[in-house]
């Protein structure tokens, strides 16, 4: 019960704190990069947003680690970074629960086998108070939460690298 309050209390609290790995509030993609590159003023991030996610850029973006959303780690890194700050509220809730669409979602950005999904929920699920330590939590420290629940994890630290 525990869990869910807290997991609960993130999910009220505001992701406006949570800009995209460093891309300001409209994450990256072609509205960040080229149409609204300059962008200080909320409606302008609110365009670039909407320019992204309207357009279907933000994922070949991350895909493939251009479009602004590239990573000094790679791709990957990129994309599981920028889902953590899109879904950070969710996926509180999914682990809470051991289950759940943002759960299943991150465990195949973290190219978690479907043999050890299972595990890798229940590992999440057990291990929540380490990865939301507080209603403060954010997208980065909850990440590296998951990476020493997963390094800490015979069958899951092979997905570590």
């Amino acid at each position: 019960m525990k869990k869910l309050v807290l997991s609960i209390a993130l999910a009220t609290v505001s992701v406006s704190s949570f800009a995209a790995g460093g891309h300001g509030p409209a994450g990256c993609g072609l509205g960040t990069e080229y149409v609204f590159k300059d962008a200080d003023v909320w409606y302008e991030h609110v365009l670039a947003a909407t320019t992204n996610g309207t357009s279907g850029n933000q994922t070949s973006g991350m895909t493939s680690g251009t479009l602004g959303c590239e990573d000094a780690n790679g791709p990957l890194s990129g994309m599981v970074a920028v889902f953590m700050n899109e879904n950070i509220e969710p996926l509180a809730v999914d682990m809470a629960k051991g289950e759940g669409e943002t759960l299943s979602a991150l465990a195949a950005l973290m190219g978690v086998q479907n043999a050890d999904k299972a595990l890798f929920n229940e590992q999440m699920k057990q291990n929540f108070d380490q990865v939301f330590a507080s209603a403060e939590t954010t997208p980065a420290s909850a990440y590296q939460g998951v990476i020493d629940v997963m390094s800490k994890n015979a069958e899951l630290n092979k997905y570590l690298g």
